[in-house]
């Protein structure tokens, strides 16, 4: 296995070597754990055909352009307002 060394902002790694302590984990097996769950865009879109395909032979339902870009948009809503909850719990602590 070979090393790389990412550079990134003193906060971004005191809060990733926080979270692996939470985990009694290393930071190296928590960058493992993130890289392992997070798609390339090959896979998303991937996935995203294997629903469409699923959702088409089973339950007659053709997914749309259209429905799957307003469902983007509304991921991304709420994944901000997720974001932003968090933000002002850790604010209020």
């Amino acid at each position: 296995m070979s090393d790389v060394m990412i550079r990134v902002p003193a906060d971004v790694r005191d809060q990733l070597a926080a979270v692996a302590e939470a985990r009694g984990t290393s930071l190296r097996a928590l960058m493992q754990e993130i890289a392992a769950q997070t798609l390339t865009p090959d896979q998303i879109r991937e996935r995203a055909d294997r629903t469409r395909s699923l959702l088409a032979e089973r339950f007659g339902h053709y997914v749309t352009d259209e429905e799957s870009a307003e469902m983007r948009r509304k991921m991304r809503e709420a994944t901000a307002a997720h974001r932003a909850a968090l933000a002002g719990t850790e604010s209020s602590s």
